[in-house]
């Protein structure tokens, strides 16, 4: 039986004429955007240097091929590598998020906005160094619609629940505002995002036991580059695909959201930027943090009177879904990833050690039941979660409010 498609070209779909005409005409006019983007690159960039402590992360740095080295090339900070562009994204965003501690977005999609520092940065650095320079404003400018484009998309769209990593949204916001720095004019600035849409897109599996690894903290450096690169592309003229998202059976909406198209809650402007949340106590997935902050509290209160973790008898933590999907674990935690995205060790390590530090995630430190017998399989086997369960207890029984 003879099949018959539509072969006219369609016009683009609205979230890539809307994103990219965002990053053309809208102006920045809040002061407290520009202020929280200086902090935020201050606070970022402080993530990334703390992160060069740390062997895990600086052996994934540097040119794909050793001992290159680009001339006029974007730098590296804290390094002495100076890389194409593209590479140097993958260095910088790797760094910004290694340890977990830079800044974080909480929504139907959650994510850390300032990933996108990794291709901002770098592409910023290398038009400088190559006759096209520009100064902050211009890199707080591009923080700023950064945030807003992967925030508002996240409102009301959870990637999560169909399998796709937060990291998506990285790639499609650095695209944005990298073919922007890079002048790009609105037609190659939509056909680069329908580039980011049509793309591979990464899967959850590297967050989520039994799996849990370090790919978590170079995946965003990975999005983030993988956008310099699709924009690059397109500032060459190479064709972009209009309905990218809308496209019936083939397009991102049937194949990839259930069918689904987006919603939206606002208009893009500076509302992002104005509200992200910054980790300012403990290098912890941020569902954690209230938890940990509760344990040094009861560390302190344990140690004034005279008692010990051993007189625990057990431990309830009052959380959410969205906690439960991602940082509940039971059984061996394999690898540092796995330990700082399981809610149980968060909460152990601060009760025995008064202490949560990138350092006790450590593979070359020893487990927590090796330091003292309140461990894993003791004083994390008698955390439970209320209204849904932990399920670290071998012998607690599950309770549902």
């Amino acid at each position: 039986m003879a099949s018959h498609h539509e072969g006219a070209r369609p016009d683009p779909d609205t979230v890539l004429t809307g994103i990219a005409d965002y990053v053309l005409g809208y102006k920045i006019d809040s002061p407290l955007a520009f202020e929280t983007a200086r902090n935020c690159l201050i606070d970022t960039l402080g993530c990334g240097l703390e992160a060069l402590e740390y062997p895990a992360c600086t052996k994934l740095l540097g040119p794909i091929v050793p001992g290159m080295t680009i001339e006029r090339g974007a730098k590296v900070p804290g390094t002495s590598y100076q890389l194409d562009p593209v590479q140097a994204a993958f260095n910088i965003g790797t760094m910004i998020r290694w340890l977990d501690f830079n800044d974080t977005w909480l929504a139907a999609e959650w994510g850390h906005p300032s990933d996108n520092l990794g291709g901002i940065l770098a592409i910023a650095d290398w038009l400088s160094r190559n006759g096209k320079p520009l100064v902050m404003r211009d890199v707080l400018s591009a923080m700023v619609k950064a945030h807003e484009i992967q925030g508002v998309i996240a409102l009301e769209n959870s990637f999560n629940k169909v399998g796709l990593d937060h990291v998506i949204l990285v790639k499609v916001a650095s695209t944005a505002v990298v073919s922007h720095l890079l002048g790009l004019p609105r037609e190659r600035i939509v056909n680069a995002l329908s580039q980011a849409f049509v793309d591979g897109h990464a899967l959850r599996t590297y967050r989520h036991a039994p799996n849990t690894g370090s790919r978590k903290s170079w995946a965003a450096g990975d999005a983030t580059s993988r956008a310099v690169r699709l924009a690059l592309i397109s500032a060459t003229g190479e064709m972009g695909y209009p309905s990218a998202l809308t496209a019936p059976n083939w397009g991102f909406y049937d194949v990839l959201f259930k069918g689904k198209p987006f919603r939206f809650q606002r208009a893009y402007g500076s509302y992002v930027m104005e509200n992200v949340l910054f980790k300012i106590s403990y290098p912890a997935e941020f569902h954690a943090q209230t938890a940990v902050e509760a344990a040094m509290t009861l560390y302190e209160k344990l140690k004034a009177m005279g008692r010990r973790v051993e007189d625990i008898e057990s431990i309830v933590i009052r959380t959410h879904e969205a906690c439960i999907r991602i940082i509940d674990k039971k059984g061996p935690l394999a690898n540092p990833a796995d330990r700082d995205h399981c809610i149980q060790y968060m909460v152990a390590v601060p009760l025995i050690f008064g202490r949560l530090t990138a350092k006790d995630y450590g593979t070359r430190s020893p487990p927590i039941h090796a330091w003292t017998p309140c461990a894993t399989g003791s004083l994390a086997s008698r955390t439970r979660n209320s209204p849904a369960t932990i399920t670290t207890p071998t012998n607690a029984r599950s309770r549902t409010a």
